[in-house]
């Protein structure tokens, strides 16, 4: 479906891992599917802004393209029903991890976080 990277490894090393260029009418119509979750309160629309706004509209819709299709093809193959926590639960989740990576960095320069400083911070805006 032309939605994830090729893996071209040539001794041992990664030469390249783009996404092919080209379209099949599954892929055109996951990216389609994609697009539409951009307004949508699901986990994967949370997902799609976050990304979009990271790398890029296109990117974005194709990682998350790739997701449908995964979500897809374990319903078909293993009958996994894929159950959308919602984009609050996705949100919550994405701060939890980013606190603990910043729990580390700041161990690694033998800094300490405390959850006051941190929750501070976290509700505050960026730009102000």
């Amino acid at each position: 479906m032309r939605l994830a990277p090729r893996n071209r490894v040539t001794g041992g090393r990664r030469k390249r891992n783009r996404t092919p260029v080209g379209s099949t009418r599954s892929g055109t119509a996951l990216k389609l599917a994609a697009q539409s979750l951009s307004r949508s309160d699901s986990a994967l629309g949370a997902c799609y802004r976050r990304l979009k706004a990271r790398v890029g509209a296109q990117k974005a819709t194709t990682a998350v393209a790739r997701k449908i299709a995964i979500a897809y093809y374990r319903l078909l193959r293993y009958g996994i029903l894929y159950q959308d926590p919602g984009a609050n639960a996705y949100d919550e989740r994405f701060k939890e991890q980013k606190l603990r990576w910043l729990t580390k960095q700041a161990a690694k320069l033998g800094l300490t976080l405390t959850a006051d400083s941190v929750q501070n911070r976290l509700s505050q805006p960026a730009f102000s």
